[in-house]
């Protein structure tokens, strides 16, 4: 049964072919749960250029509309190929980090979910520059769609659940997604061999690790599964190269995962499934949070407040 709508869909976009395919995506999404779709883009002050001081001719204020202006325009330009006109006529491009400003309208709009075009950066580059996607994921608690060059809508998709609080959500949003698409669904647990470090003894071996997972599986989480005709399975391996292969090797279109919302400390210093899953981007990915949506309101209105007035059209 599909539950009640989320809330609006926010697109973050630029000028690139995956933001095209992120914007579809997302106004597919909205068309089908009924809600409002946004387009949303962040681009540089105009400050970010060199301007000679004390010059009285010059007016930032000016200058940032016109450098949002143009932004919109090339924007429109770029997505208006394959981007329905309705979803066009929704885009509101704000100066600032296209993270910041895509946060802060998924905000303001009480979003229920937020799309992004997914692109590959080299391990370095995102340690450099960052990734959009990274910096949403780590900070936000809304779902967050990032959309790969697979088809849309999805007609194959496959929930990762581990043996924690994340397990339901990413189901029940998987179960939602199926059911709007009419697409199969299969539920995915992997179990990873059990860490060996030398002289420490282990309290349990792989087997008994898998014997134990199974049984919690069935106890509490295949339970949570209502949706007739969903495949339930168990797979050993590295969770992240497991479901790699397995989402190649099925055609998988939409690959869902849980978040547990770990400090963005720990998940830079050590990394995690979902961030090795968003780098790799198999399939496209959409990132379930197992915190409300109340907790990221409330940080987000926080920052909001305690920035300057953004140019905006």
């Amino acid at each position: 049964m599909v539950k009640s709508a989320w809330g609006p869909v926010v697109v973050g976009v630029d000028a690139s072919p995956e933001s095209s395919r992120a914007a579809v995506a997302g106004w597919g999404i909205a068309e089908r749960a009924k809600v409002e779709c946004r387009l949303v883009h962040g681009t540089s002050e105009a400050w970010a250029v060199p301007i000679p001081p004390n010059d009285a001719s010059i007016d930032p204020a000016e200058l940032n509309r016109v450098a949002v202006e143009s932004a919109k325009l090339l924007i429109m330009q770029a997505l208006a190929p394959t981007v329905p006109t309705d979803a066009l006529n929704t885009l509101t491009v704000r100066t600032g980090r296209a993270a910041v400003v895509i946060r802060d309208a998924a905000d303001e709009l009480g979003a229920g979910l937020i799309v992004l075009g997914g692109k590959h950066h080299s391990a370095l580059r995102r340690w450099v520059v960052g990734s959009t996607a990274h910096s949403i994921v780590r900070t936000v608690d809304v779902p967050v769609l990032v959309t790969t060059d697979r088809p849309f809508p999805p007609r194959r998709i496959m929930v990762s659940v581990d043996l924690s609080s994340a397990a339901a959500p990413a189901i029940h949003m998987g179960e939602r997604i199926a059911a709007m698409f009419d697409a199969s669904l299969e539920v995915l647990h992997v179990v990873e061999p059990v860490p060996v470090a030398a002289e420490v003894p282990l309290p349990f071996y792989d087997e008994e690790c898998y014997a134990r997972s199974k049984e919690h599986l069935e106890r509490h989480v295949w339970p949570l599964v209502e949706r007739p005709g969903t495949a339930l399975e168990i797979r050993r391996g590295t969770a992240t190269e497991a479901l790699t292969s397995e989402a190649a090797a099925r055609g998988i279109d939409l690959l869902i995962v849980g978040s547990h919302g770990k400090g963005w400390v720990d998940r830079i210093l050590i990394g995690s499934v979902t961030e090795r899953l968003l780098s790799a981007l198999p399939t496209a990915v959409l990132v379930v949070p197992v915190v409300g949506a109340a907790a990221g309101t409330r940080r987000a209105r926080t920052q909001r407040a305690a920035r300057p007035n953004v140019a905006e059209v």
